[in-house]
């Protein structure tokens, strides 16, 4: 079977729905692959909002302040093009989110924009605290149009289980379908939007349990470049629930909660005393390292409260609904009355798939976007950089891999053995790299951590895709130990502060089956390209 010029996603999300329907507007079709469908894709679980210098609450905004606001969150550990044409571009998207039927909140026709942690104007527009959720509907319904034309074919229940890559080029995909458990290869180009690393720490992170991380493995194996592995954001504001933790959103803070312990008996709101200027709307690195060293701090219980107690009756009603909605069903105690227990938890990862401004990666024919990728975030993403990233990322993926499309064909293929992961093995996993990932790293923790995982990679009559698992853990950590400095959610004991020597991307490739990790040259203000 094939298709006339077309193009692989892999992942429905935001940032693989944003470019299949970039892609779709220009005549050329997408396969888009997913082992869930759209509706419960990662990106449905943002909630804070969706950044851009709209300036409609009178504070004199720009994309140029947008930018800045970026490049220091991020402790500008990123190519300033990519930033520029990412905040340049975000009144446009957000505009276009609003013709597509987003209902922002809006009074008088006129946006209103919260604050959100890491900026000083007020630039981020909320659909309540179900931002990502709203305009996923959106994109859907918009993505559904070309469909019906024949222009976006869909293919859930579908994963990725290998990639053919040789001699520098991607030359197909090979995909299970979950139901039937038959393979099918797809020819061509494509585009990986499969998301953040969730699955290697279970249990530990804000983001969907089905993510399972094994796209990144795979593409590691496959020979792609990955960079800044060791750039985790923790939440400083998250609680844990069953199988995972609960975001407590920015949006609460922005709104006017404030964060205190309990110091020698009595309250200690710490980010306001600390920090005058933005007090709990800090960036989250900062947050979540004093949370984390506050058991440090004499006459400290450590724990951390997040009071919202204080709020207007009009915001819970408006525009916190269904936050407190959630705290009341997975916590069971009322924010409006309660102060909640608040802890840090993995929610995003800044490291990914090196790509340059154009979303292409080092191998032909394959892109990324969306959190997959490393780009425009730095050593620590600003909330509501996210959503943006997602659709600009896709967007600007899909009119690089345009120019690559080609008739695809899809057809029946036999499935490499040992796709399927051991639960034992990803635990074990788990375990190490939260030992050594941690807010603090520590240069004896990290250490523990690679012996660890090394020996993992060494383990004998494990599947293949534990294998690469764990060969990319080993990338993580090393990738961790090679950055000797403190920046942004990189923070080590040994080597506490920032050096400029270090203000380059740390770079992880599989070259013959061993883990390579290399530091890059340093960033330039123009276009990135590949060292």
């Amino acid at each position: 079977m094939e298709r006339n010029k077309t193009v692989n996603i892999i992942g429905a999300g935001l940032s693989g729905l944003s470019a299949a329907i970039t892609l779709a507007r220009t005549g050329v079709g997408s396969n888009l692959i997913s082992s869930l469908p759209s509706e419960r894709a990662q990106s449905v679980l943002a909630e804070g909002g969706i950044n851009a210098a709209l300036d409609t609450m009178g504070q004199h905004d720009s994309p140029e302040e947008h930018y800045e606001d970026t490049m220091r969150g991020g402790c500008r550990l990123e190519a300033e093009s990519a930033v520029r044409n990412l905040t340049q571009h975000a009144p446009e998207i957000v505009n276009e989110l609003v013709r597509l039927g987003v209902p922002f909140h809006a009074e008088g026709g006129k946006l209103i924009l919260r604050n959100f942690g890491g900026q000083k104007k007020k630039r981020t527009a909320y659909a309540k605290s179900s931002t990502g959720k709203i305009i996923m509907t959106a994109l859907i319904d918009e993505a559904r149009r070309y469909e019906a034309a024949g222009l976006i074919r869909r293919f859930p229940h579908h994963e990725l289980v290998d990639m053919d890559v040789r001699n520098g080029m991607l030359y197909s995909v090979t995909v299970q379908d979950n139901f039937s458990k038959t393979g099918l290869s797809f020819s061509g180009p494509a585009i990986l939007c499969t998301g953040g690393l969730n699955g290697f720490f279970e249990g530990a992170t804000t983001g969907t349990t089905q993510n399972t991380g094994n796209a990144a493995a795979i593409a590691f194996r496959a020979g792609v470049r990955f960079s800044n592995l060791e750039m985790i954001q923790y939440h400083p504001t998250t609680a844990q629930i069953s199988d995972k933790r609960m975001l407590i959103s920015e949006a609460a803070r922005g709104e006017g909660g404030r964060l205190f312990t309990v110091r020698n008996g009595a309250r200690w709101y710490f980010m306001e005393e600390k920090y005058p200027e933005l007090k709990n709307l800090m960036p989250r690195d900062v947050i979540s390292r004093e949370i984390a060293l506050l058991k440090e701090n004499n006459g400290c219980t450590g724990e951390v409260f997040l009071d919202m107690t204080e709020l207007d009756r009009t915001i819970w009603d408006g525009r916190l609904s269904d936050l407190r909605a959630e705290i009341l069903s997975y916590l069971h105690i009322d924010p409006k009355n309660t102060p909640v227990s608040v802890s840090p938890g993995i929610h995003f990862f800044m490291g990914g798939i090196q790509v340059t401004d154009r979303h292409e990666t080092g191998i032909r024919n394959l892109y990324a976007a969306g959190e997959a990728a490393c780009k425009y975030h730095g050593a620590n993403r600003l909330g509501g950089n996210s959503l943006l990233g997602a659709i600009y990322g896709g967007r600007v993926a899909a009119e690089s891999a345009a120019n690559a499309a080609v008739p695809i064909r899809i057809e029946p293929k036999e499935l490499p053995k040992g796709i399927d992961s051991s639960a034992a093995e990803r635990t074990k996993l788990r375990e190490a790299l939260l030992s050594g990932l941690g807010v603090v790293r520590t240069p004896e923790s990290m250490e523990r951590a690679k012996t660890a995982v090394e020996a993992l990679t060494q383990s004998e009559g494990c599947a293949a895709i534990d294998r690469d698992r764990a060969l990319f853990g080993l990338a993580m950590i090393e990738s961790a130990l090679l950055r000797k400095e403190s920046r942004g959610a990189h923070y080590r004991t040994d080597y506490s502060a920032t050096d400029e020597a270090y203000r380059r991307f740390t770079l992880a490739e599989r070259k013959e089956g061993e883990v390579c990790v290399y530091l890059a040259p340093e960033i330039q203000a123009k276009e990135d390209t590949h060292v």
